[in-house]
């Protein structure tokens, strides 16, 4: 559906680097990562609104890099909306069709259309300055799908919204991309976000991919310190591999020894997600084969979850749900134990 080849944006005071995609026909994709990362400056050079360095762009087969923005059937929403005040909501939807020289019974079949689609038709004779921001987004929406795109882009959609309001349009461009089975290029700082919608991640840092996947593969195994920092692993080392003669493989850190999955070798960096790691007031008998003791040294509440930073040492920081926290009486400086499997520790160079 979508191939960028090696792609290269220079716009002085940053530069997008030897950026190379394959997005499939339908698939919902998510290019996540910090501010700064790069991510806008990729969707809007998709969208023909950056002159490109060097690299390609092709979209179903043919080659757009140099095509004007107005030819490529691309559809792009941005985090602000970008809404006209003065016009109402249904001259908002219908502003890409009138562009495009639609006809009349066109712009009212596509203006319902959308508007049905989205659950706004009782705001087509509002202004903009009067809807709220889920409703705000709910038309930018619309006015995007209804000149019917190839390819929606879709800018921190959800980043302006309150949490309810964001778990509602999150939901709303679920049954879009359901419905409509358009191809939908997504770009977000939040995680939660992306593992929620996203079918793949692009994770980007500094204007160069990092690593692209599954939201499995991201979460679970990430290829480098930039992509495990930023899905929220946490407990992140750099230490020794070394299989035993018993068969266990080891990997030493600060000292301590955690029982892994795998032979390799050497030195490497690894990573514990916090939701892998049980605390326990008592030493578990389990099939996991870690199982080590340790102080708690700090609590960070986090509202209905808390994480708990044990000294063992290293550092490592576990997860817990509120009514375990006050059902062991958890607090800083108490001996605890921690409980993990050897599959949970993952490995990178």
């Amino acid at each position: 559906m979508i191939e960028v080849k090696n792609l290269c944006v220079d716009l002085g005071e940053f530069v997008l680097k030897d950026v190379t995609l394959n997005i499939e026909e339908g698939e919902y994709f998510i290019i996540l990562g910090p501010t700064g990362a790069g991510k806008t400056v990729l969707l809007e050079s998709i969208a023909g609104l950056y002159p490109i360095k060097s690299g390609e762009i092709w979209l179903r087969g043919k080659e757009v890099t140099r095509v004007e923005p107005e030819k490529r059937r691309i559809s792009i929403v941005y985090q602000d909306y970008v809404l006209f005040p003065h016009l109402s909501v249904k001259d908002n939807i219908v502003f890409g069709l009138r562009m495009n020289n639609a006809t009349t019974k066109e712009l009212e079949d596509r203006l319902n259309w959308a508007a049905k689609l989205l659950g706004i038709s009782n705001l087509l004779h509002r202004r903009p300055d009067t809807l709220s921001g889920g409703e705000k987004q709910k038309v930018a929406l619309a006015r995007a799908i209804a000149i019917q795109p190839e390819l929606l882009l879709v800018d921190e959609p959800l980043s302006a919204l309150d949490p309810e309001t964001r778990e509602s349009v999150q939901q709303e461009l679920r049954q879009l991309h359901r419905a409509l089975g358009i191809t939908i290029l997504h770009v977000t700082h939040d995680f939660e976000e992306a593992i929620a919608l996203g079918s793949r991640i692009a994770v980007i840092g500094e204007g160069r991919l990092m690593q692209v996947g599954t939201p499995e593969e991201i979460f679970r195994h990430p290829n480098s310190e930039f992509v495990a920092r930023f899905a929220m692993t946490r407990n992140i080392f750099h230490g020794q591999a070394e299989k035993r003669p018993n068969g266990d493989t080891v990997f030493t850190i600060d000292g301590a020894e955690f029982v892994i999955a795998g032979d390799s070798e050497g030195s490497y960096h690894a990573s514990i997600r916090p939701e892998d790691i049980l605390i326990s007031s008592e030493p578990v008998r389990s099939s996991a084969r870690n199982c080590l003791p340790g102080i708690i040294t700090r609590i960070t509440d986090k509202g209905s979850t808390l994480y708990i930073t044990v000294s063992i040492p290293p550092d490592l920081s576990c997860l817990v749900t509120r009514h375990s926290f006050e059902e062991m009486g958890l607090v800083e400086g108490k001996k605890v134990f921690l409980t993990f499997k050897a599959s949970s520790i993952h490995l990178f160079d």
